[in-house]
């Protein structure tokens, strides 16, 4: 009898499509429209901010097409959650002018084609990459891409082909060629799969986010040639539309362009909730981007505000202030305007580094990437892998795809303790050798101190007058303190002659 391969559950998750009755509305009094916009605009924002539960996401999309009008998506930790919020769109006068002719409901889960060693032990002593990678898959964001296609789709289970007759080894190996397929997306495809065995007509639901619409058309063509689909794969109905915010539903049913030139960008008025999710699993399987092995970082991780990692509404602004007050700039990597995210590989770092340039050469597609590198720690077996975008929502999705990398072991910030970062120290060519000593003197006043755990001085091996200091400490007042002292001072005062431009510090906390 074939292994049925363990799952794990997050957030469920509703498809909500609705469409409108635009006879009704045409001869309804003006202050009829009036009150339905206004209920519908108020229900679509307290669910977008999740004021309706403790966590999760939700979104508004307009659907092309005969099938549906407009799609709610609703992502809630329990099944009564999702049950209140559909209700509580039937409360508003906007229902009134609105049927449901479908929906859909699962529920996100891994499984154990993502990582048998999740299952197998204690998934507390589960690596620190391993665990975010996990709850980026079972708590997703919605991603803010413009546009979004939805199918559901099943396994075959035919006298031919019965995708649950097969071993797991075969299973496992096609859904790994079948993720190969999926790589090539990396920066154009973001996704979300959710389980809805026992729960809807399929087994899974599929739901695709894109700037450019056609790329979702590609992926799914192009992933009809690996064997999964073409002999095992069964497919719904597809749906296709485009995200709009929430004030915009006026504008939505007069027959207007949605989003608005007020709204262009599709997260005009919240931003999106909570993690993002890349390569999730069909069940047992991975599907676009997830070759059904690789397991490291988080789909959904955290390059929020300055930070690499952690949110930028509490320590990390606090300390951007202290060191500000010691004349010290502690602003975004690489300017004012950018997220980071930096993950730690012990890889071969030519191999890391060949893996990494086949993803930049798809990051650089997007207009928001601003650079994708390599570091090589100085003096220990170690690589860094960073990338830096524009928009929070750009770095974590490429969070997802390079997570992927050969030999991760950790995301910046998931070292315990305190983590500091000094990015981006770019050394004049003829003080480089220089720079190496004084780091090397630095390190030792570094490791007499109080809570200091490990530096590293980490150089790009594309341009080795490009480095950046990774400093891990017990506690930020032993990071602070470090900052406070004379030596410091007296290595930012050597550093202006030099550095050829401003050190930019980073703190994930």
């Amino acid at each position: 009898m074939p292994e049925a391969p363990p799952t794990d559950e997050g957030w469920f998750v509703l498809h909500d499509f609705r469409t409108v009755d635009w006879d009704a509305w045409r001869d309804a009094p003006a202050h009829e429209r009036e009150r339905a916009i206004e209920e519908g605009v108020a229900y679509l924002r307290t669910h977008e901010a999740v004021e309706d539960a403790e966590e999760g996401a939700s979104a508004v999309f307009s659907v092309l097409g005969h099938k549906a009008d407009l799609l709610v998506v609703h992502l809630r930790p329990t099944l009564d959650d999702l049950s209140r919020a559909e209700r509580q769109f039937e409360r508003t006068a906007l229902a009134a002018f609105t049927e449901q002719p479908t929906s859909y409901v699962s529920v996100t889960e891994v499984s154990g084609y993502v990582s048998q060693e999740y299952f197998e032990g204690d998934k507390e002593e589960v690596d620190a990459g391993l665990r975010n990678y996990i709850e980026g898959k079972l708590k997703p964001d919605i991603p803010e891409d413009q546009y979004v296609a939805f199918y559901p789709m099943s396994k075959r289970r035919g006298e031919e082909y019965n995708w649950y007759d097969l071993s797991f080894e075969e299973r496992s190996e096609m859904m790994s060629d079948h993720g190969d397929t999926g790589r090539d997306y990396a920066g154009k495809i973001k996704q979300v799969i959710a389980s809805s065995v026992g729960f809807d007509d399929f087994e899974w639901g599929v739901t695709l986010f894109a700037e450019d619409p056609v790329e979702m058309k590609n992926i799914v063509y192009d992933m009809r040639f690996d064997d999964v689909s073409s002999k095992y794969g069964e497919f719904g109905r597809f749906y296709v539309g485009r995200r709009f915010p929430p004030a915009d539903l006026g504008a939505y049913l007069e027959g207007e362009a949605v989003p608005t030139a007020d709204h262009d960008s599709p997260h005009g008025e919240h931003g999106g909730a909570h993690g993002e999710a890349h390569g999730h699993a069909h069940g047992d399987s991975a599907h676009h981007g997830d070759g059904g092995g690789g397991h490291h970082g988080r789909g959904g991780g955290s390059a929020h505000g300055d930070a690499p990692h952690g949110e930028d509404g509490g320590t990390s602004g606090d300390i951007r202030g202290e060191l500000e007050d010691l004349n010290i700039y502690a602003g975004k990597p690489h300017g004012e305007d950018v997220y980071a995210t930096v993950l730690y590989s012990e890889a071969d770092t030519d191999e890391l580094f060949e893996e990494v340039e086949g993803l930049r050469g798809n990051f650089e597609h997007y207009d928001t990437h601003v650079k994708t590198a390599v570091y090589e720690a100085n003096e220990r077996d170690r690589s860094a892998v960073v990338s830096i975008w524009d928009t929070q929502s750009a770095a974590e999705t490429a969070a997802g795809f390079l997570s992927e990398l050969p030999g991760i072991v950790s995301r910046a910030g998931e070292e315990s303790g305190f983590g500091t970062m000094g990015m981006f120290y770019t050394v004049k060519s003829d003080y480089r050798e220089e720079f190496v000593e004084k780091f090397g003197t630095v390190g030792g006043l570094l490791e007499e101190m109080d809570g200091h755990q490990d530096t590293d001085l980490m150089v790009n091996v594309e341009d080795e007058d490009d480095m950046f200091i990774a400093s891990q400490w017990d506690a930020r007042e032993d990071a602070m303190a470090f900052f406070r002292s004379d030596e410091f001072r007296d290595t930012v005062q050597w550093g202006r002659d030099v550095l050829a431009d401003r050190p930019r510090h980073v703190f994930l906390a």
